[in-house]
């Protein structure tokens, strides 16, 4: 079964240095979700996330004492379809074997998938939450094995299941506790409303380097080589809007950068366009789709 993202199927491109520092990553996603218990029942129970804490409304989620999503309630939303927003965001594990332990919990615990797919790059396995916000669970290759190939060879195919399977010893009876302490917020993918708009952000402006493109469809922007930290892509969202308040949408997405004054250089850049706005989550910065980022 090949994901429900064609995602990175002929992406061409000529990389380039990003201006970002390369030490640049991907925190925390923050959601708008309808009724707060049944996400956080779908978080712990199918996903593998903790609550790391929760109270009025709120909860953040994550592993060991890292934060990876943080869920409002906004009782009885309705998910945002046909805006643009989060297509998916990507819990990135450390090792094979942890996305095999955790495809076997999924065939054992009939969990519904929306995808399965080798990327080259990584192995991903596709689903989504309650509210319809998508998820993604993969690993990486070793980077030795990709680095300088991204652009060539980042595609779409079918997952070798049995091979992935392979890994464990009896996937059937493998005990599934929950995600590792390794696993990281390796991408946030956006559904935006134009890609040229898109690229000249958060190339040109944030700083990024694009890694790859599919025409006027999708493009993978990242820092210091990165396969992706951000994907954007039309194929449900060109030309069209924000979500409106009130609806099961992203929030924000969070971008770490590595010291106070590259996060400053960073957003006088996203000023100086007109892109920083006051927001409740303080400053932010909003991409040409409406898309919000918190810079940390």
């Amino acid at each position: 079964m090949i994901a429900r993202d064609p995602a990175q199927r002929e992406a061409t491109a000529a990389p380039a240095q990003g201006k970002i520092s390369p030490l640049t990553t991907v925190g925390a996603v923050h959601l708008t979700v309808a009724d707060l218990e049944r996400s956080l029942s779908y978080y712990r129970s199918v996903v593998g996330l903790r609550v790391l804490d929760a109270g009025a409304g709120r909860a953040s989620l994550g592993v060991a004492e890292r934060e990876l999503l943080v869920l409002a309630e906004a009782p009885g939303a309705r998910p945002a379809v046909g805006y643009t927003g989060l297509y998916h965001f990507a819990l990135l594990l450390g090792q094979r074997s942890d996305l095999a332990r955790w495809l076997a919990h999924a065939a054992r615990d009939r969990v519904k998938l929306t995808g399965l797919a080798d990327h080259f790059v990584s192995e991903a396995l596709y689903l989504g939450d309650p509210d319809g916000h998508g998820i993604e669970i993969y690993w990486d290759r070793p980077r030795e094995v990709w680095e300088g190939q991204v652009a060539s060879r980042m595609t779409t195919l079918p997952l070798d299941v049995d091979s992935l399977l392979g890994e464990l010893d009896d996937p059937a009876a493998e005990p599934f506790d929950g995600l590792t302490d390794e696993t990281v917020m390796g991408h946030v993918h956006l559904k935006v409303a134009d890609i040229p708009q898109t690229v000249a952000f958060y190339r040109d402006v944030l700083g990024f380097a694009l890694m790859a493109q599919l025409g006027g469809q999708a493009a993978f922007l990242s820092a210091g080589g990165y396969h992706h930290h951000l994907g954007a892509n039309t194929w449900e969202s060109r030309g069209a809007s924000a979500p409106p308040a009130g609806l099961a949408a992203l929030r924000h997405a969070t971008i770490v950068l590595p010291d106070d004054r590259e996060r400053e250089r960073v957003l006088a850049r996203a000023d100086a366009v007109g892109r920083v706005q006051d927001g409740p989550d303080g400053t932010v910065v909003r991409d040409p789709s409406g898309n919000v980022l918190v810079l940390v």
